[in-house]
């Protein structure tokens, strides 16, 4: 299951870099936006089973995952990993163009983390 979860966290990864090397527009926005959506839900459902194939931590939630990654090493503590949760919970809560926009703006340094922590599981 790891395995195959971490490819497709790997072709998430190139997707939403190649929505984010194109001239932003409102559709290119919106597009990285949900790319980002699933490219988090597959970092951390990845993060899960590998810290319950390799570790035998067993988490349930995005924070919980993330919280074990830094208890086993896997991650190093950083504030950001908490805001990347809260953007991806309004993001498939709450929807606004000014909402869209900073997200949108934080997306080249989310994708940075989502690529080292895709270096660190592989």
């Amino acid at each position: 299951m790891f395995e195959d979860l971490l490819k497709k966290f790997e072709k998430s990864l190139k997707r939403l870099e190649e929505i984010l090397n194109k001239e932003k527009n409102e559709i290119t926005r919106d597009s990285a936006i949900k790319r980002f959506e699933i490219c988090f839900d597959l970092a951390w459902k990845t993060l899960k089973a590998y810290l319950l194939e390799y570790q035998k931590v067993e988490c349930h939630s995005p924070k919980s995952c993330f919280r074990s990654a830094y208890q086993e090493g896997i991650i190093d503590y950083d504030d950001y990993w908490l805001r990347i949760i809260d953007f991806r919970n309004q993001t498939a809560h709450i929807y606004s163009e000014e909402l869209a926009d900073k997200i949108y703006q934080e997306l080249p340094k989310i994708l940075a983390y989502l690529k080292k922590l895709f270096e660190k599981l592989k």
